[in-house]
């Protein structure tokens, strides 16, 4: 086995090859940074620099160094990083020889075929991780998780398994269910309530075509499964699982002109499925709605259609208003290049593209990626001290609300479909700078690895304002504002999630989602409740965004506690007040004692501070050191209270944030199937709350970003990035002596008073000139791939399939 797998990783060499071409970062040094002149500048300059002191220019003849990463060596093994081809190959090959198992390839798979849908790195326990991490402990074992598709029964259902230790070798690789991260036992499994997806869509199409007179005369379209369909039907997600299984289905309009409108254009026709069991011949057509009129069967719809006085309503139909190129005059001046940031001696930071571990000034941290929530961060360490364990997306909830059924019925929990399947390649000086870094990402689907070229970004930025200033009659003093950032893009469905997390010179870590894409309309009929008339017929369907994150801070151990600090109005008499009560404010202190009490809001007027601190650990002054965690936009949690459509699928979006004491049997606060079975969910985070300390202990914040999003006309065609954001602030707090951006060159103070010459005091920071090569910073848009694709069963490792493809 060891031959096979040294076989394989030369025959993967292709793969490395194409991922050098089209990676940016690159092993080689910048001859522009970290020269000797650069040195030498600091070691003149500095916080001792002299008043005056001349600013070092390059000269104007030089090139500017090209914008590629400094590399370097992480100081240990990325242990969160994905299973390499090498390993995911021969899992693949072990699993189908588990004859038990009953396996068939994806390509080959029909509706009754068991098939594996997941092979990834089981993420490793962090008490397995931390000897290693912080000492000499060897680093944890690797299994594989696996999620198979079992569909070769009456009743199909998902389960997770997990397979290793890796590398496989016959004899001691085992397979058994992977349960202890869940709160439901069952082996790992959850029923799966989509194993006849292919005979529902032909279901789907026999009942629309019972109607296809009708539609013709509405819609002037059909929805049959032909290639000339003009129009489909799709309900809402997830299904209703009262009384049977039932789904809601809506009629919308297909795109005509190669955009992406379809989510613009629904119809107001909807008719109700009850597809219990796996039977079509026994699934049933519930009845038909149309124009705030319920036809229990078609005979009656259609009999009420060809009745006198029958109101139809218009279609919403697809046109240049649901375009996203450029319309209408052009904007003054537009046409001048707009402003462009460049990076002159090179950049500023380091990568470790193969451990995906970076540097930045006093930060470092490694990057994973999952197929359910796409990129995280593990062990964020600044100035040398952990500060930061693990920080990531958990799940993303669209909750929508309307007076027809399928608004009303739908409430997508994102993860199901996948973050990491659709983080595609970043698009070159429009998702991050032209300058900046590029990551690939991979992801297993149908016996392959699937690629996604340059679809993680790493860039430093100058903000537009900066990080400190005062200035008094004699003097000013100012600071850059330089920050580090990285980011990856999702398209889930019609929406695009762009991801940034960013790290500042003031020791704080930002945290930021935006979304922007199509929105999911909703046809206009008398639903002025539930959203604005934004068009012809339809209506911008209210919905809640709310997305969960894990932030698992150690403040200088692990051993922490979470308090608050609030502003309080009070009346106080004090002994210099002359017997007078005086109105003011003042803190008062808490801290949460245990789990029944880890059910969080910000608190009215924003007025609560909550901190993790490390109470063994004070500063000189007696004051616990750690971090505060704030909103940076208005917080948020999910509006609709005991949720009809989720019972108890998102209890993480019922508060704005959440602590628990961290447990390895705890490591995520929900599971992609959970929408599968919302009454008793594979993962059901309230269980997560069961009374325990929560004092110096371990700790995990689960925090909600969001949007109250009411769609308006300035959502169409796309929902903007600048209006639809969320984002949360991680600031130390007491936990330095001083401010720690003073240690940064970029600042200047100048001296003015008394209308002399002034003086300026610049700390050694360089003001190059050299020449701009504008075209290292110019994307070539021409090689936008999509990603890349590598068979993992069955693999020759002498001739290993690969092809770029588009995006799916």
């Amino acid at each position: 086995m060891k031959s096979a797998i040294s076989a394989l990783a030369t025959g993967l060499a292709v793969l490395s090859l194409l991922s050098n071409v089209v990676d940016h970062v690159s092993a080689r040094p910048n001859p522009k940074s970290g020269s000797k002149w650069m040195k030498d500048s600091r070691a003149r300059g500095g916080l001792g620099g002299s008043r005056s002191h001349p600013i070092r220019r390059q000269d104007s003849g030089a090139s500017c160094a090209a914008p590629v990463a400094q590399s370097i060596a992480a100081p240990k093994s990325n242990i969160w990083a994905g299973l390499t081809d090498a390993e995911a190959a021969p899992v693949v090959a072990w699993l189908f020889s588990q004859k038990d198992l009953n396996l068939t390839t994806a390509s080959d798979a029909g509706e009754w075929d068991n098939t594996i849908t997941l092979v990834e790195l089981m993420i490793p326990n962090k008490t397995d991780s931390l000897s290693y991490l912080d000492g000499n402990g060897t680093a944890p074992a690797r299994y594989a998780h696996i999620q198979l598709d079992h569909r070769a029964s009456e009743e199909p259902y998902f389960q997770d398994i997990l397979v290793g230790p890796l590398p496989i070798k016959n004899g001691t690789t085992r397979y058994e269910p992977l349960t202890y991260p869940y709160t439901r036992q069952t082996q790992g499994k959850v029923r799966n309530l989509e194993a006849d997806s292919d005979s529902l869509s032909d279901w789907k199409h026999n009942v629309s075509a019972s109607i296809a007179d009708i539609t013709l005369e509405l819609f002037n379209g059909t929805s049959t499964g032909l290639d000339n369909d003009t129009i489909d039907a799709w309900g809402q997600d997830p299904y209703w699982q009262e009384d049977g299984i039932i789904q809601w289905n809506q009629f919308w309009g297909l795109p005509t002109d190669g955009f992406d409108e379809g989510t613009l254009l629904p119809l107001g026709l909807y008719f109700a499925a009850n597809l219990t069991g796996r039977d079509p011949s026994k699934w049933a057509l519930l009845g038909w709605f149309y124009n705030d009129v319920f036809y229990p069967t078609t005979e009656e719809f259609k009999t009420a259609f060809y009745s006198e006085g029958f109101e139809k309503l218009k279609p919403n139909i697809g046109g240049s208003w649901a375009a996203t190129d450029q319309k209408g005059p052009v904007l003054p001046l537009d046409t001048l290049t707009p402003p462009l940031a460049v990076t002159p001696q090179g950049s500023r930071y380091f990568v470790d593209t193969e451990q995906k571990y970076i540097k930045w000034m006093d930060f470092e941290f490694y990057v994973a990626f999952s197929r359910d929530t796409g990129m995280r961060l593990f062990d964020i360490k600044y100035k040398g001290q952990r500060i930061i364990y693990e920080l990531g997306l958990e799940e993303a909830l669209a909750h929508y609300a309307g007076n027809d059924p399928v608004q009303s019925g739908t409430a997508y929990l994102d993860t199901y479909y996948g973050f990491g399947p659709y983080s595609f390649q970043l698009v070159a000086g429009y998702d991050c700078p032209s300058y900046a870094t590029y990551l690939n990402t991979s992801f297993y689907t149908a016996e392959t690895t699937h690629t996604h070229i340059n679809s993680i970004c790493l860039f430093e930025s100058t903000a537009d304002y900066p990080l400190q200033r005062h200035s008094t009659s004699d003097y000013v003093s100012i600071t850059k504002n330089t920050y580090f950032t990285i980011r990856s893009v999702a398209t889930v469905g019609n929406y695009d999630y762009a991801f940034t997390y960013s790290f500042h010179l003031d020791g704080s870590v930002h945290v930021e989602v935006r979304a922007s894409g199509y929105i999911q309309s909703a046809y206009w009929a008398n639903n002025g409740d539930y959203g604005f008339h934004i068009h012809d017929a339809l209506s911008g369907s209210m919905h809640d965004h709310v997305l969960n994150y894990k932030l698992d801070l150690d403040v200088l151990g692990t051993a922490n506690t979470l308090t608050s600090t609030k502003l309080v109005p009070t009346t106080e008499t004090y002994p210099w007040s002359f017997g007078g009560a005086r109105n003011t404010m003042k803190l008062a202190r808490s801290h949460i004692a245990n789990e029944d009490e880890g059910k969080l809001s910000w608190g009215e007027n924003s007025a609560t501070m909550w901190s993790v601190v490390n109470t063994d650990a004070p500063n000189d002054f007696g004051e616990a050191r750690g971090y505060r965690i704030m909103p940076a936009t208005s917080p948020m949690h999910l509006t609709v209270q005991n949720s009809t459509n989720l019972a108890k699928a998102a209890q993480w979006a019922t508060h704005d944030l959440f602590v628990t004491r961290q447990k390895d049997t705890e490591p995520k606060s929900a599971h992609p199937a959970n929408s599968q079975d919302v009454h008793d969910p594979i993962v059901d985070f309230d269980a997560f709350f069961d009374g325990e300390s929560l004092e110096q202990e371990d700790l995990v914040v689960w925090f909600n970003l969001g949007m109250h999003h009411v769609p308006h006309t300035g959502d169409l065609p796309n929902t903007v990035f600048t209006s639809a954001h969320a984002g949360l602030q991680i600031l130390p707090l007491n936990y330095l002596p001083g401010d720690p951006s003073r240690a940064t060159i970029n600042q200047v103070r100048v001296e003015y008073g008394s209308g002399n010459k002034s003086s300026i005091t610049s700390f050694g920071q360089a003001q190059p000139t050299c020449a701009v090569d504008l075209a290292a910073y110019e994307p070539d848009l021409s090689n936008y791939v999509g990603d890349v694709v590598i068979r993992k069963f069955p693999f020759d490792p002498n001739d290993p399939y690969f092809a770029i493809t588009g995006i799916d």
